[in-house]
């Protein structure tokens, strides 16, 4: 680590020892809402380069998580009140390049950090100190366990009642979170199944643990499930919604649990959700003294400090794995650049990743750090 300098009451970026810090950089901003984010965000080549403040760390980027979200957030559909332009992108693993004097109490520059804070699509973000996470050092598989790896991890121990034996459910098992609801189940003893929607994928559920894959292009989810599970599933963690959720709903055990963390299906609907077949909710619910229950990370935060250092250490010494997807198999090659943010979006919503999508963010600054 380098000697601290402080820029906090700077006006101006310095060039220190070696380390030149731009003054402006590029960074993507959602300008108009729509649930096609090509069409809501435009990338900017010249944003000036945000300055830290006492408490907070300059972060240059090195890796960017995409979410499911992000198209969510994109059409406005988090809060209403928000209105373009704003910045976009939830999560980032990079380097302190500069930092405020408070904050300099527990980070140097030089420093690997990763952090969930909205604006990570750009080179560089100012975060502050208390909310970044120190890493040993800067890789992508740190970033699948921020928003990925928590979302599993909180919801399923604080509304999941995992135990052994217990049934699990896991749709969309191949992604980004659906890696770490799967292995999380298979710790706790667990029988685990997994959708997903190619072969390729069922060979890497099967490699992390999952019981039965099941192809849902090539099988039918609902035959195998009433054949397989005739008494019905425990826990279901859903992020797939509209069909898929009907077909879960249905397949519960007496007192089922149902996990709602996302419906993607609707992500990029005009209308948003896909409708479901509800009106007979309340019976299903009370035949099978069932429950559904919703997850949003935001209400969690009380949880996430915990979570993440035992995600950590699981990752560190061997026992989980953190599956990154750089999109090398996809037509134009890999995510490299804040351009290739779009790519990388439209490969998630056509199913075609296995584990977490993760940009890489080249610097071509002149930097030893």
């Amino acid at each position: 680590p380098r000697p601290i300098l402080d820029m906090s009451y700077s006006r101006h970026f310095l060039d220190f020892q070696g380390s030149s810090i731009p003054s402006s950089m590029k960074k993507l901003v959602v300008t108009k809402l729509s649930q096609n984010f090509r069409e809501a965000v435009t990338l900017r080549q010249d944003s000036p380069v945000p300055l830290p403040g006492d408490g907070d760390l300059l972060v240059r980027n090195r890796f960017v998580g995409i979410n499911a979200s992000d198209i969510n957030y994109s059409a406005g559909r988090y809060d209403a009140s928000v209105k373009p332009p704003f910045d976009i992108g939830f999560e980032g693993v990079g380097d302190v390049v500069a930092l405020g004097l408070s904050a300099s109490a527990d980070y140097t520059v030089g420093q690997a950090v990763a952090y969930v804070k909205a604006g990570s699509f750009a080179e560089y973000t100012v975060v502050p100190a208390k909310q970044a996470v120190p890493l040993p050092s800067a890789k992508p598989e740190f970033l699948t366990l921020m928003v990925s790896g928590a979302t599993a991890y909180i919801s399923l121990k604080e509304l999941g009642e995992l135990s052994e034996g217990k049934k699990v459910l896991v749709t969309a098992a191949a992604g980004g979170t659906g890696q770490f609801a799967v292995q999380l189940a298979k710790k706790a003893k667990c029988h685990v199944i997994g959708t997903c929607s190619s072969d390729e994928k069922g060979g890497f559920l099967k490699s992390i643990g999952c019981d039965r894959t099941i192809n849902y292009k090539t099988e039918n989810v609902e035959s195998v499930l009433r054949k397989d599970y005739p008494e019905g599933v425990d826990v279901v963690y859903e992020s797939v919604g509209g069909k898929m959720f009907d077909l879960a709903l249905n397949s519960l055990a007496t007192k089922g649990r149902l996990i709602v963390i996302g419906f993607i299906a609707g992500y990029q609907n005009r209308t948003g959700l896909q409708p479901v077949k509800a009106e007979l909710l309340p019976a299903k619910l009370l035949k099978k003294s069932a429950s559904i229950r919703g997850f949003f990370l935001n209400h969690y935060l009380s949880e996430y400090k915990m979570a993440l250092k035992d995600l950590l250490k699981m990752y560190e010494s061997g026992d989980l794995v953190c599956e990154v997807d750089f999109g090398d198999m996809s037509p134009e090659g890999k995510f490299i650049g804040l351009e290739s943010v779009f790519r990388a979006v439209d490969y998630m919503y056509m199913g075609k990743n296995i584990g977490k999508i993760v940009v890489e963010l080249p610097h071509s600054v002149n930097s030893k750090l």
